[in-house]
């Protein structure tokens, strides 16, 4: 420390002796010499610019370390960030932590508890007749759920009109608990008038919302609400070759602000690769022609890695698909597929069609996202203009019930009003 400080007042002296001007002497003048004093402070001012001048060279050349440590990965950033008590709030992770804590736990918790109640997941599928609607389900799930798959002695009767019905089953895999409902729409589309169709399906959706509305405004709660609110609308198009039928611009237009929607279109093994490919991107243009919402939609991505793969989905949507629940042979697997003269449809083949990709949309990568778009976004509209209706109504019925000066109340509207003006 001593040669540290013997150091910088070496410097100091040379800095002093530089700003020192000539001699009276050597200029032909008498000599004034300063006084000890001036001399002393000088040096100690010359002194602390000096030590400070050293300790933004050492912060500097500390953060330069520490950037470079953060490129290669040996140090985490703590980042304060301002909280509403205007205190400080860091971010410790990685080796800012003694030892192991054991947070990621909450995670465990979390997958056991989930297990153990499960969770629903209710999924509509609309189209004409005979465009495979029960064979895809059962395809999808690989199982028996369709409605038609559990009616005993089923015949298929068109419909006069669109009644919704619904099946549910409990699927457990891997100790994983899923309640699936299916909701059917018979009778869509089959009309020679098929003016308002698709009322009926509308209706449905707002009474489970309104169901579930009634539910959380309870004084003493369900600890857990059934859910039959539908989370996914899988629409069906036939294999034409053409553009959207007015029928499918209608109902997609209207349904698609409360409900997610997914078109696909249906029998795709029907037209050829090239018919497929001129099919999807008229389709496409006709979506966005008429401002049609398909999920997923840009709005909801929530981060670059979400609109990364989102971006891949919208861009094979309408997914063309082919269903079936026969298994066939195929190079001595088992394979799920249509057996036509000249071969085999692989079902979960992509070269053949695409309905791999519509069950890694609905099961396996957006099940969970499906769900949380209708609770958040579908869900919380329509329970905004609900409890805005009510209170629209509730202040109505406040200011006719207020009692008016001659003592009388305003239940009666009109005769009251009558009677305070005759008194006038």
């Amino acid at each position: 420390m001593a040669n540290h400080l013997k150091g910088i007042t070496t410097d100091t002296t040379k800095v002093l002796e530089q700003e020192i001007p000539a001699s009276m002497e050597e200029r032909g003048m008498e000599e004034v010499k300063p006084s000890a004093v001036e001399d002393k402070a000088a040096a100690e001012e010359a002194v602390e610019e000096r030590v400070a001048q050293e300790k933004t060279e050492d912060s500097t050349a500390q953060n330069k370390e520490t950037e470079e440590r953060e490129m290669e990965g040996e140090v985490e950033v703590v980042t304060p960030c301002p909280t509403e008590n205007h205190g400080l709030q860091g971010t410790i992770k990685g080796h800012d932590l003694f030892g192991y804590v054991g947070i990621e736990a909450v995670l465990d918790q979390m997958r056991r508890k989930t297990m153990k109640a499960g969770f629903e997941f209710n999924i509509m599928v609309v189209g004409q007749s005979g465009l495979g609607k029960s064979t895809l389900v059962n395809t999808l799930f690989k199982s028996k759920v369709s409605r038609k798959s559990c009616s005993l002695n089923y015949e298929e009767k068109i419909s006069k009109t669109v009644q919704l019905q619904s099946v549910s089953h409990v699927i457990e895999e891997k100790g994983v608990k899923m309640k699936l409902t299916v909701i059917d729409t018979p009778g869509f589309g089959d009309q020679i008038n098929n003016e308002n169709c698709w009322e009926p399906i509308v209706s449905y959706v707002n009474e489970q919302y309104e169901r579930y509305l009634k539910e959380e405004l309870y004084v003493n709660r369900k600890p857990r609400i059934p859910d039959t609110r539908v989370h996914c609308c899988v629409y069906f198009l036939p294999a034409t070759g053409h553009w959207l039928r007015p029928i499918d611009v209608e109902f997609m237009k209207r349904l698609g602000k409360i409900v997610s929607i997914v078109p696909i279109i249906a029998k795709a093994d029907t037209l050829t690769m090239e018919e497929r490919q001129e099919f999807k991107q008229r389709i496409r243009q006709d979506l966005k022609a008429n401002g049609i919402r398909v999920y997923p939609q840009t709005e909801y991505d929530e981060d670059p890695e979400d609109r990364i793969l989102n971006d891949k989905i919208r861009e094979n949507i309408p997914f063309a698909v082919v269903g079936t629940d026969k298994e066939h042979q195929v190079n001595g697997n088992k394979v799920l597929g249509r057996k036509t003269k000249w071969g085999i449809i692989e079902v979960e083949n992509v070269a053949h069609c695409e309905f791999t990709n519509l069950r890694d949309l609905l099961i396996r990568s957006h099940l969970q996202d499906l769900k949380d778009v209708t609770h958040n976004i579908h869900y919380e509209t329509f329970r905004v203009r609900r409890l805005n209706e009510s209170n629209l109504t509730v202040h109505g019925l406040a200011l006719s019930c207020f009692p008016m000066e001659n003592g009388t109340h305003g239940t009666n509207g009109t005769s009251d009003r009558s009677e305070s003006e005759s008194h006038l």
